[in-house]
């Protein structure tokens, strides 16, 4: 109480939508999967928010390995996707003509791909994390296929586990969303993705409330989100390969 106002960037993911279905807000179901959240987040760029909202990622088909110098290398095969960006099309001028995200990923055609997939990841998660003695969950680190792309990473197993099921069903819409390969990444390739960036910085912050940090190295953007008061912590760290 008391204190100034604070700026906030905030993007749109309903292009043509120009009223509200209702003059409440709500909590919703759904956060918007990582390529929309790169935008947002890092290109700040609507137009760009709303292309991957429109064609599912912007993630490009990676190109196959060069085999010079090694006779016995086997090119990586891509599959496509298993969400289309013509399905997506078709969900939206039907049952989303605003583009409406949650309608778009929620909607039948596209939802039910979806559903059944994060529920398969959610098993699998718990399984491997239903060992684990006198330890918390505080995060993850996304990958599709061999390209560890993403981590999540909060201060406490608490606040991970408020966000993981939105975060999960998140992560299956882009990895449907991607064309897919046969590698898998392993534990080593998850550490060597964590590891500290060195490169450009960039620091706001509101003395006693909070610091936002970014640093980019490359193609790596890792964003971090730190309450100041009533003491210091990381609430929040993300880390991307970034698509764009």
């Amino acid at each position: 109480m008391g204190s100034e106002p604070l700026p906030l960037d905030v993007f749109c993911v309903e292009h043509g939508r120009w009223t509200g279905a209702s003059s409440q807000f709500g909590a919703s179901k759904t956060i918007v999967h990582p390529s929309v959240r790169e935008q947002a987040a890092v290109a700040q760029d609507q137009q760009e928010v709303w292309n991957a909202v429109r064609s599912g990622t912007l993630a490009k088909a990676a190109p196959p390995p060069s085999s010079a110098g090694s006779p016995g290398a086997v090119a990586s095969e891509a599959y496509a996707p298993r969400i289309t960006t013509e399905s997506i099309q078709v969900t939206i001028d039907g049952a989303a003509p605003t583009q409406a995200y949650a309608k778009i990923y929620e909607g039948g055609r596209v939802g039910a791909s979806v559903d059944g997939f994060a529920e398969d990841l959610r098993r699998r998660f718990d399984r491997a994390t239903l060992g684990l003695k006198g330890e918390r969950v505080v995060g993850v680190v996304v990958a599709y296929g061999g390209d560890v792309a993403w981590s999540d990473i909060f201060a406490s197993g608490e606040l991970f586990e408020h966000y993981w099921s939105k975060l999960l069903r998140s992560y299956a819409v882009e990895a449907l969303a991607r064309p897919s390969y046969r590698e898998t990444a392993a534990i080593t390739d998850a550490r060597e993705f964590l590891r500290n960036l060195n490169g450009r910085e960039v620091v706001e912050s509101e003395p006693g409330v909070y610091r936002w940090r970014e640093i980019t190295e490359g193609r790596l953007s890792l964003i971090e989100l730190d309450s100041i008061a009533p003491r210091a912590m990381t609430l929040h760290r993300l880390l991307l390969h970034r698509t764009s």
